[in-house]
């Protein structure tokens, strides 16, 4: 039996298998095709093949116990994005907060709805800062 690897990094494609996964929950192949080919026909084996390597690599749970097999994400959606992201800000932003928050404020219209859970989320963070530097 192969080893499986934790930690790998999904490729674009992989995501977008996971991102199915992350809505819909435990899923088949045939279901995440079908979701799949709605935005781009994706051939069954393609994705059999795809989520496959994906449980290999330590990216999905696979459930043997149906004849189907049922697949899920063996980390949910907020640490595989949190990887990514400090990845990101290391290769990209030599570790700068700051740079990495610039530009992705800049790269994209920003609703009012996010810009105020982004203000909350920094009020957040500096009241814990305040709390942590008093102690």
């Amino acid at each position: 039996m192969a080893k499986k690897r934790t930690n790998s990094r999904p490729t674009d494609a992989e995501l977008g298998i996971l991102r199915v996964l992350w809505q819909r929950g435990p899923s088949t192949v045939r279901e995440v095709r079908n979701v799949l080919d709605v935005e781009k026909p994706t051939g069954y084996t393609t994705v059999l093949k795809f989520m496959q390597i994906m449980h290999e690599k330590g990216l999905l749970v696979r459930d043997e116990s149906q004849r189907s097999h049922v697949y899920q994400p063996r980390v949910p959606a907020e640490k595989t994005q949190r990887q990514l992201v400090s990845d990101l800000l290391e290769q990209a932003f030599e570790g700068s907060v700051r740079n990495l928050v610039m530009q992705a404020l800049s790269a994209k219209k920003v609703s009012p709805q996010e810009l105020a859970q982004i203000r909350a989320l920094l009020d957040e963070i500096e009241k814990e800062e305040r709390k942590t530097s008093a102690a």
